[in-house]
């Protein structure tokens, strides 16, 4: 199962899971589709940063829905 480390599982459109920059240490998780992949790397180990459609910003942690 795709959790969010690599670039390519990562589609615009997708249902993800991101921790935000300020919930790194709740670890509180935000629901949303993402709008814009913003990490240039193939890899990264604490998740690919992605933009939802509602404009939040942060690092994938798992990935909801699969096409």
């Amino acid at each position: 199962m795709p959790d969010g480390r690599n670039r390519n599982d990562i589609k615009i459109g997708l249902e993800v899971e991101i921790v935000q920059k300020q919930d790194q240490r709740t670890g509180d998780l935000t629901n949303g589709f993402v709008k814009k992949i913003l990490t240039k790397s193939s890899f990264h180990p604490h998740g690919i940063k992605v933009m939802l459609e509602t404009g939040e910003v942060g690092r994938v942690k798992e990935i909801l829905e699969e096409d």
